[in-house]
């Protein structure tokens, strides 16, 4: 098995390392009820998506 003959700097290890970050979640308000919600997916609130209700919800 090959082994690195020098040491990594720690600059190095970071920047390696920089893309290891959580991101995010993108969220939108929902234009029926206005509760956020992740983009393109049914509102788990009102059961709306493009305009027009998908699911029934019950309260």
């Amino acid at each position: 098995m090959p082994n690195p003959k020098r040491r990594h700097s720690k600059s190095r290890g970071r920047k390696r390392r920089t893309h290891d970050a959580l991101k995010r979640t993108n969220l939108v308000s929902c234009p029926n009820c206005g509760n956020m919600k992740l983009p393109h997916r049914v509102c788990p609130r009102c059961g709306h998506y493009a305009g027009r209700t998908v699911i029934e919800i019950a309260e």
